[in-house]
C-alpha cells in the first residue's frame, strides 16, 4: 500500500527526502513550497504544489489528503503545521532544532490518535539515538558527551565554515540558550561557550556549546547521569569568530540581519562530511566502563543523486522515522522522541543504513 506524504519545504534537505523516499515506490509524495523555482527543480516523479505554510487555508487541503506530513519548514512555522495536522488526523515528522517548538509540538500532540515526531534528523534526531542506545549497556552512568559536525572538505574563508543547511537554524542554535546536565541538575547554559580542542584522525577540531541538539534527552536522563552536554565540531578559530558576531557586535539580538551577512558573505558548499561522537561513561557490574560511538559521514551519490553529507544524514534520518512508523515499529500515536528508536533498528532501516554506506567509522569500544 503506498503512503501518501506531504512534504513542506523544497529547500536541500527537502530535495534529498523527496529523492529518497520517491526512489523507493512505497510513497506518493507531494512537495509543496511558496518559492515556485524551488519546486520546479524537484524529482520529476513528485508532485508539486506552490503553497505558503505559514496561510492555514492553503494548507488545510494537501494536509487532509495526506496519511504522513514532513515539515523541512524553518522551525518558527512548525507549531502551526503541527496543530494543522493534529485537525486533520496526519501523522507529523519535522526537523526542527528549537526547544520551544518541541514544547508546543508535544502540547499539540497529547491525546491525539496520530503520532508526533518533531526532531528528526541528525542533532538533534540520530546523535540521540545512539547516546541513548550507547547509556543502556551501563548500571548507572556517569557522563554522556555528545559532539557533532557538518564540516566542509576544503575550508578557504577565515570562518572555516561554509554553509550547508538552514541558516535561520544555525544562527538558532548559534544564539539560545542550551540544556546540559551538570552535576545531576538541569541547567542552561550560553552557547559558543564550553570551548574545547581535540583531534580526529589526525585533524584537528574545536567543539563549543549550541543549542538543541540533546532534543528531549535531558528530561529523559533527568536522575539518571551526573554529566550530559551537547557541543558543536568546527575548525579551529570558529568559535572565536562567531563570539565577535554574535556577541560583540551583537548580531545575535538582530538576527534577520545576521542571516543576511551570513548568506550573502559565507558560501555553501556541497562537498562537505558530518562529524558524529557520543562518549559515555558509568558502572557496569561495578566497574568503571566507557563506551564510545566514531563515525564520518561523506557526500556522495544517493540512488543517482548527487547529496551532500548533511542532506544525507538529515534526510536518512527523518525517512527512516517515517519507514519505521508506516512498518508498525513506532507507537501510532502520540508524542514520540528520538530515544524511543533503537539504534539497530535504525541502522537496519533502508534510510538508516545510509549512514552506514556513506560513512566510515572509528569503532564503538
Amino acid at each position: 500500500m503506498t503512503t501518501k506524504l506531504l512534504l513542506l519545504g523544497a529547500g536541500n534537505i527537502g530535495a534529498a527526502i523527496t529523492d529518497l523516499l520517491i526512489e523507493t515506490g512505497d510513497y506518493h509524495v507531494t512537495v509543496a513550497d511558496a518559492d515556485a523555482d524551488r519546486i520546479t527543480n524537484l524529482n520529476a516523479a513528485a508532485r508539486t504544489l506552490r503553497l505558503d505554510a505559514s496561510v492555514q487555508t492553503e494548507l488545510a487541503g494537501p494536509m487532509a489528503e495526506a496519511d504522513v506530513v514532513i515539515s523541512a519548514c524553518p522551525y518558527y512555522l512548525n507549531a502551526a503545521i503541527a496543530a494543522c495536522a493534529r485537525d486533520h488526523n496526519t501523522h507529523y515528522f519535522d526537523l526542527t532544532e528549537d526547544r520551544e517548538t518541541t514544547t508546543a509540538v508535544r502540547a499539540i500532540a497529547e491525546g491525539s490518535p496520530c503520532a508526533f515526531m518533531p526532531q528528526c534528523g541528525l542533532a538533534p534526531g540520530f546523535i540521540s539515538i545512539v547516546a541513548h542506545d550507547l547509556a543502556s549497556h551501563f548500571d548507572t552512568l556517569r557522563r554522556i558527551k555528545m559532539r557533532v559536525g557538518a564540516l566542509p572538505i576544503f575550508p578557504s574563508n577565515r570562518l572555516k565554515y561554509n554553509l550547508t543547511w538552514s541558516t535561520a537554524g544555525l544562527i538558532n542554535e548559534y544564539c539560545n540558550p542550551c540544556e546540559v546536565i551538570y552535576d545531576g541538575v538541569l541547567r542552561e547554559v550560553l552557547p559558543l561557550e564550553g570551548l574545547e580542542e581535540f583531534s580526529l584522525d589526525g585533524v584537528e577540531y574545536e567543539a563549543f556549546n549550541t543549542s538543541g541538539g540533546l532534543g528531549t534527552l535531558c528530561e529523559t536522563l533527568a536522575g539518571k547521569v551526573d554529566n550530559l552536554n551537547y557541543k558543536t565540531i568546527r575548525y579551529p578559530g570558529h568559535c572565536d569568530l562567531m563570539r565577535f558576531l554574535c556577541n560583540d557586535l551583537r548580531l545575535s539580538k538582530r538576527r534577520e540581519l545576521f542571516l543576511d551577512v551570513l548568506e550573502h558573505a559565507v558560501p555553501a558548499t556541497d562537498q562537505d562530511v558530518v562529524l558524529v561522537f557520543v562518549a559515555v561513561s558509568g558502572e557496569r557490574a561495578g566497574k568503571l566502563m566507557q563506551r564510545t560511538y566514531s563515525r564520518k559521514v561523506y557526500h556522495g551519490t544517493v540512488g543517482g543523486h548527487p547529496m551532500a553529507a548533511i542532506q544525507i544524514t538529515t534526510a536518512a534520518g527523518v525517512c527512516a522515522a517515517v519507514d519505521l512508523l508506516v512498518a508498525g515499529q513506532l507507537p501510532g500515536h502520540g508524542f514520540i522522541r528520538q530515544e524511543d528508536v533503537p539504534l539497530d533498528r535504525f541502522m537496519s532501516n533502508r534510510f538508516g543504513r545510509l549512514y552506514e554506506t556513506h560513512g566510515r567509522s572509528n569503532g564503538v569500544s
